[in-house]
């Protein structure tokens, strides 16, 4: 089993209670029972999180995250409730804190596609289907699908590999009411932003969202009435989805792209020296790969945003 290179030790803050570390964020539980979710400079590669951070990503994908929230609340609630920092947390946590509201989560993870690529690409080599939908003779890495499909997957812990699944083993786990709400709200917003995406040179060829029911019934925190299907997480981030410069989209080849893929193939590289099916963690980054890295989350952010990194 493989996960944090060097886990770090969480911060004390005075009325928050620690909850759990995860692979790029940390999360609190506040006295009023909101959670506190700070997004950390980690990030992860092939189920390890390297020893290695990305200066300010973590500001950059809770700035993109809250522009996203914008362009689909008036399709979906979502669970932010604010940004402000708590009283006693560490300086850093400016600019990369979430105060969102407690969902029952949904144990999915709730994957739209429009492109082939990743583990879609490698089943659809195998058996032509991806998540048991079949698609056409002929498709090539990078290509566009006939319309955007849903292909969950179950949630793991750190260090296990996500599984795709059928739909109807989603129906079978949570119910058929339930699944076909996380595949028409996924299938909605992920269209929305693919559209949006589009008008600014990006192709977002998948992406992955998370699903909280919201018990008070109002989406907003407020009331008392039948729960809510709410959107959690981040959304729409490079570290939750798959974008590409459109100008430079060749299908049958592997795409340049906005997210870490420059550190995959970095350290799968001979250059890395690391030995992906061996247990031993990953090498610390390369400056050059850090920088590069970092640049690639800038440019995702104004692209899509139209305003400056500051």
């Amino acid at each position: 089993m493989t996960g944090f290179v060097e886990k770090p030790e969480p911060a004390q803050v005075p009325g928050l209670v620690h909850l759990h570390t995860g692979k790029v964020r940390d999360l609190y539980r506040n006295q009023d029972g909101d959670l506190v979710m700070v997004a950390s400079d980690r990030l992860s590669a092939f189920d390890w999180v390297l020893p290695t951070e990305i200066p300010d990503k973590g500001r950059i994908l809770t700035r993109l995250s809250l522009w996203w929230f914008e362009q689909l609340a008036d399709m979906l609630p979502h669970h932010v409730i604010s940004t402000d920092v708590p009283a006693g947390a560490p300086a850093d946590w400016e600019g990369r804190t979430t105060v969102c509201r407690s969902l029952r989560m949904v144990p999915v993870e709730c994957v739209a596609r429009g492109y082939l690529a990743g583990s879609g690409l490698a089943e659809y080599q195998e058996s032509q289907t991806v998540c048991g939908l079949a698609l056409p003779d002929g498709l090539e890495n990078g290509s566009e699908l006939p319309g955007s499909i849903f292909t969950p997957a179950t949630k793991a812990d750190v260090g296990e590999h996500d599984e795709n699944v059928a739909y109807e083993e989603v129906a079978r786990r949570v119910g058929p009411e339930t699944a076909a709400a996380l595949r028409q709200s996924t299938l909605a917003a992920y269209d929305r932003a693919r559209d949006i995406a589009r008008e600014r040179g990006i192709i977002l060829a998948d992406t992955k969202f998370e699903f909280g029911w919201d018990d008070t019934g109002t989406g907003d925190g407020t009331g008392d009435g039948e729960p809510v299907l709410t959107l959690a997480d981040e959304v729409l981030t490079p570290d939750s989805s798959r974008f590409w410069p459109a100008d430079q989209w060749q299908p049958g080849r592997s795409q340049p792209s906005f997210d870490k893929q420059y550190v995959r193939d970095w350290l799968v590289s001979p250059e890395s020296g690391w030995d992906r099916t061996s247990e031993q963690p990953p090498p610390a980054l390369p400056d050059e790969v850090v920088e590069a890295t970092r640049a690639r989350y800038i440019e995702a952010y104004e692209r899509l945003t139209g305003v400056p990194w500051s």
